[in-house]
């Protein structure tokens, strides 16, 4: 498979750096047909192209969520089940900002529910921070998602603990989780 152009720009460097990401970001939110190359990304075998990738389909998908449509099922399937945590983190970021139906609800909730369990802390504090998303769109999932955050807010890494701290608040009403704007809509 020949890398596209915009994917070669992700490449070099170790997983820490983000390299060129937000200029690639930037391209593809002035040229959405680069989107696909980008999430092609994700096939690739370079970690460090695929940590990228991540990063940059994430961070096109606050602003514009429904670009994810086309690739829900590879969210819930092939990236969910990928194990490199840079990927896990993103998909994590993501998997909210999709509209889901019950099943498929359920399904995000479970995915998101084992990457609590992942080694990365990080991992583990995004998928607290997309459960407590999710609930916005399931609320049949929240008592279950207050307890799985009560857990970590006791016995998680100190920056679980303080995010768990600020969801509980949130989604217990003593504070108002912020409006969304334009760029935090969902899409379906």
């Amino acid at each position: 498979m020949t890398k596209p152009k915009i994917l070669r720009k992700l490449e070099g460097g170790d997983r820490r750096s983000i390299g060129r990401s937000n200029e690639v970001v930037a391209e593809v939110l002035a040229e959405r047909k680069l989107f696909s190359d980008l999430f092609a990304g994700f096939s690739f075998d370079d970690p460090v192209v695929r940590a990228r990738a991540a990063d940059a389909v994430e961070k096109v998908s606050v602003i514009h969520p429904e670009y994810l449509r086309p690739y829900r099922a590879t969210l819930v399937g092939e990236l969910a089940r990928c194990e490199q945590k840079e990927v896990r983190w993103h998909v994590a970021q993501m998997l909210p900002r999709l509209r889901w139906n019950a099943r498929e609800r359920q399904e995000v909730c479970d995915i998101l529910t084992g990457y609590l369990c992942d080694s990365s802390s990080i991992v583990k504090t995004f998928a607290m921070q997309a459960l407590a998303d999710l609930t916005t769109q399931a609320p049949e999932l929240r008592p279950a998602v207050l307890r799985q955050l009560k857990k970590l807010t006791v016995r998680g890494t100190p920056a679980m603990r303080a995010r768990g701290r600020k969801l509980l608040a949130e989604l217990s009403g003593s504070i108002r989780r912020p409006a969304r704007s334009a760029k935090g809509r969902r899409a379906g």
